[in-house]
């Protein structure tokens, strides 16, 4: 059985719900808090949403500096796995394992809704299981959702194929929701093994709740 580590900060709000998706896929999973220095033998570690510290002075620029975001980093450059969910994808942009930034949506306002999502690489472990061109369904919940890389960055991440999914209309048309660069809703690194996304892929895991979809988003992470 593998084994995933889903850390806890101050604020954080979707670490139950992840952890839910991720025993879904028969992970073993560890609550991690924020303060430890260590983290447990582990094949994944997940970076979930919330409000980490309240977001105070820029989302993720506090939680960067919790002792266990060092172990974090020795995994990550140890080639293991980690995964950042909205507040999660904001926190390892802060700690430079992604690129790019994350800034207030261009509207000024929190937006909050099921939103349609187009796969564009799938040659990394996290989307392996979906199909390049792929349509999901699930939610998004982020005030700071822009997401931002300048010209040589976004050069970069395309040459790299390193963007994993873009916002789309049900058609897989991108769309602009939050004024995201090219309307990137995920990217991951060089070496592929650190991946972030704004959408909640752990909030559509049951069809009760109106999408599925986020089990495909895990399943790769799970073989």
């Amino acid at each position: 059985m593998k084994k995933a580590a889903v850390l806890r900060f101050p604020g954080t709000n979707c670490e139950f719900d992840t952890e839910y998706a991720l025993k879904k896929q028969g992970f073993e999973v560890t609550l991690v808090w924020h303060k430890e220095e260590t983290l447990p033998e582990c094949d994944l570690v997940v970076v979930p949403g919330g409000f980490s510290y309240g977001d105070y002075l820029r989302a993720g620029s506090i939680a960067k500096f919790s002792p266990v975001m060092k172990a974090v980093e020795e995994f990550a450059n140890g080639g293991g796995y980690v995964l950042g969910i909205c507040n999660g994808f904001q926190i390892l942009t802060e700690v430079g394992l992604l690129p790019g930034a994350l800034k207030r949506n261009n509207s000024l306002h929190f937006i909050s809704k099921m939103q349609h999502i187009k796969v564009i690489n799938n040659d990394n472990k996290f989307l392996e299981t979906c199909a390049v061109g792929e349509i999901l369904n699930v939610p998004v919940a982020h005030a700071d959702g822009n997401y931002y890389i300048d010209n040589e960055g976004l050069t970069s991440l395309k040459e790299n194929n390193q963007i994993l999914v873009q916002y789309c209309d049900a058609s897989g048309t991108p769309m602009v929701l939050n004024g995201s660069v090219e309307q990137i809703a995920g990217v991951c690194n060089k070496k592929k093994n650190v991946f972030g996304l704004m959408p909640h892929p752990e909030r559509a895991i049951e069809l009760l709740l109106g999408s599925d979809d986020g089990l495909k988003m895990f399943a790769g992470l799970a073989s």
